[in-house]
């Protein structure tokens, strides 16, 4: 029985030993993956293919051209924070692609690769571009801090503890297979709640992380704070609900966003509203010439 407990525990060690160290921009927060990016960019991939694949993808023309400006201006300066901060060799592993599918969701999600979809239902709570960049930045925030590697790890941890423990459960003297199989499924039901919390920080860090991102591309952070609130209103408020949830109660999110505001502002650099070009000023000029002479003759 000792020589089947130190195995498993050798083996359990071994596994915990293997990947790599993470460390998520500006937060600094370090995660050890045992994923590596070429593994889960390959199933992101192709997940993300099937995805679109079955969905109906959005035949407004503005809004889908919205979605991806603002997507690829974000992209744009987060790729630039990474190669002027460090992590430049983190840049390769992403493949931005922005989408607007048709459906009603107030959603959007993003997967590993920086492949990001948004449901034509959350537009009209986003109201305007730097609302948009908030939840867009929100879903950037997820692969830049490479979230889903994260609990893919982290699932794969839970699945040594279980068959380890059912294993020596099954060994032990007293304890039968049935029991040791119902202890298992109890400590993975028990696994599953700690992941809702767990999965609740991975969405307060990309809250703060998207926040700084749509400032540093010239967007002004303060929108997600009207923004949140227009959610609560929408949803009637999830302060109840939040142990199960993996999202912060709306309550929570405002607080930390204010919380975080001054930092975020810190990275704010509005950007110059684009000036018409020469041609465009003299096709104006026709315009009004042509109305003006319009309503003489009138």
């Amino acid at each position: 029985m000792k020589k089947i407990i130190v195995s498993l525990l050798a083996l359990m060690l071994l596994a915990a030993s293997c990947g790599t160290t993470n460390t998520v921009p500006i937060t600094g927060r370090k995660t050890h993956l045992l994923v590596s990016d070429k593994e889960i960019l390959s199933l992101s991939t192709q997940q993300y293919q099937e995805y679109m694949k079955n969905s109906k993808v959005s035949t407004d023309q503005g809004n889908t051209a919205l979605v991806r400006r603002v997507g690829q201006r974000l992209a744009t300066a987060v790729e630039t924070f990474l190669r002027d901060n460090g992590y430049a060799n983190e840049i390769e592993n992403f493949q931005w692609e922005f989408n607007l599918v048709a459906d009603n969701q107030v959603n959007a999600f993003c997967m590993p690769g920086g492949k990001i979809v948004v449901y034509e239902g959350i537009l009209p709570v986003t109201q305007d571009e730097a609302s948009l960049a908030i939840v867009l930045g929100h879903e950037i925030a997820h692969a830049v801090a490479k979230h889903s590697a994260e609990q893919m790890s982290k699932k794969i941890r839970q699945q040594y503890g279980t068959q380890i423990g059912a294993t020596v459960l099954s060994q032990a003297a007293g304890v039968s297979s049935g029991t040791a199989g119902a202890l298992a499924q109890l400590a993975q039901q028990g696994f599953n709640f700690a992941n809702l919390k767990y999965s609740r920080d991975n969405e307060s860090e990309a809250d703060h992380l998207g926040l700084i991102f749509a400032a540093m591309a010239g967007y002004d952070p303060q929108a997600a704070i009207p923004f949140w609130q227009r959610m609560s209103q929408l949803s009637g408020g999830n302060k109840k609900s939040e142990f199960l949830s993996d999202h912060p109660s709306d309550e929570k999110r405002i607080a930390a966003l204010q919380k975080e505001m001054p930092e975020a502002l810190k990275y704010y650099n509005p950007q110059p509203t684009p000036q018409p070009t020469t041609a465009a000023k003299k096709t104006t000029a026709k315009k009004t010439t042509a109305k003006k002479t319009a309503k003489k003759k009138k």
